[in-house]
């Protein structure tokens, strides 16, 4: 998750999602051993983190998110030249929890925009800070 003055999502050419103001660009990866238990868990996260400037929330301030599905963050690169994917929750089960997420994160009344799930995408961000950070639960 990084905070940002702004953040984007190209797929095809076209911004499928878009932030343009300060918020929080996160690039949410699924691992194989996560279930539907952790979606409220990391939502309420995601919203209540004192992040922000001023040690302020998305909840406090609110502050869009853009989420963005990445399975790379699980690559495993110890061994050999390539990575390896294998603690990546494969698609079937990543997408509906990362659906999970943003509709939690809205229910919360969280202004959310995405990328697309599967796509080649183009993230382009400006980092406030730099400030990024990663959470796990």
């Amino acid at each position: 998750m990084a905070r940002v003055t702004q953040a984007s999502v190209v797929v095809d050419d076209l911004v499928v999602g878009a932030i343009d103001e300060p918020g929080l660009l996160v690039l949410l990866g699924v691992h194989v051993d996560d279930n539907e238990a952790l979606v409220p868990v990391m939502a309420r996260k995601l919203h209540e983190l004192r992040v922000l400037r001023d040690e302020e929330s998305c909840a406090t301030t609110g502050a869009p998110l853009l989420v963005v599905s990445q399975f790379t963050l699980y690559g495993e690169t110890r061994k050999g030249r390539r990575p390896s994917w294998t603690a990546a929750a494969r698609p079937e089960k990543a997408e509906p929890l990362i659906e999970g997420v943003v509709r939690e994160l809205r229910q919360k009344g969280a202004r959310v925009e995405t990328g697309r799930f599967g796509a080649m995408m183009s993230v382009h961000s400006v980092n406030d800070g730099p400030f990024t950070v990663m959470v796990d639960l």
